[in-house]
């Protein structure tokens, strides 16, 4: 499919160049995901999957597109797509991938068959860079998609940027950690990522902790 991001930039240059400006503020390159939820949930993989709407999806092996059951009350969102998942279309990879599995097996008592693991940003990000706005603006309405469709019970987010720009939040990430948010139609429980976690092995007994919270909600 084609990729829009040159002919959206050329466009602004030469209307603006047409009418005289010679310095130009930023404006976003990338285009904006008009996705609206369709009631086939094979169809939205497929959308994001075969999605095209920022410049991720040129070095991209694959969308992400998420991995579990369709049903889940409980729905796991990572900020973005790392490497190995990447190299290997896999999701449970990697330390932080194995100990996410640890702490929803053993901790939480779930197999990961029966969670639903996605990401907000469903492409591993350019040279491993963190993903900008732009590129969260052309992939937030998939991921809403998907909790529209899953209507889980239970939402929790890995780290920081995970709920950040799932939120909209810029309040103090420590604040919310742990803590149960009542929303309209779920439960949103913010934890540290596990290779967070991994780096920094005091923060174990916190996540324990967390995790209980999560199970005693399910």
């Amino acid at each position: 499919m084609k990729s829009y991001q040159n002919l959206v930039l050329l466009q602004n240059l030469y209307r603006l160049k047409a009418i005289g400006f010679d310095y130009v503020e930023h404006f976003e390159i990338n285009q904006p995901n008009l996705y609206t939820p369709k009631s086939n949930f094979q169809e939205l993989l497929s959308s994001i999957d075969s999605c095209h709407l920022c410049d991720l999806s040129k070095s991209r092996k694959q969308s992400m597109v998420g991995y579990g059951n369709k049903n889940a009350k409980l729905m796991i969102i990572d900020f973005s797509v790392s490497d190995v998942q990447d190299q290997t279309n896999s999701y449970y990879v990697g330390n932080s991938g194995k100990s996410l599995q640890i702490m929803v097996e053993e901790v939480l008592g779930l197999s990961i068959e029966d969670t639903y693991l996605t990401h907000c940003i469903k492409c591993k990000p350019l040279t491993s860079n963190k993903p900008s706005h732009s590129e969260w603006n052309s992939c937030k309405n998939y991921l809403f998609a998907q909790i529209e469709s899953i209507k889980p019970k239970i939402i929790v987010t890995l780290g920081e940027n995970a709920y950040k720009y799932f939120t909209s939040d810029d309040g103090s990430f420590e604040q919310v950690r742990g803590h149960i948010i009542d929303l309209q139609k779920y439960k949103l429980i913010p934890i540290y990522h596990p290779s967070f976690v991994l780096r920094n092995p005091k923060l174990r007994k916190v996540t324990f902790s967390d995790l209980k919270t999560i199970k005693s909600c399910l």
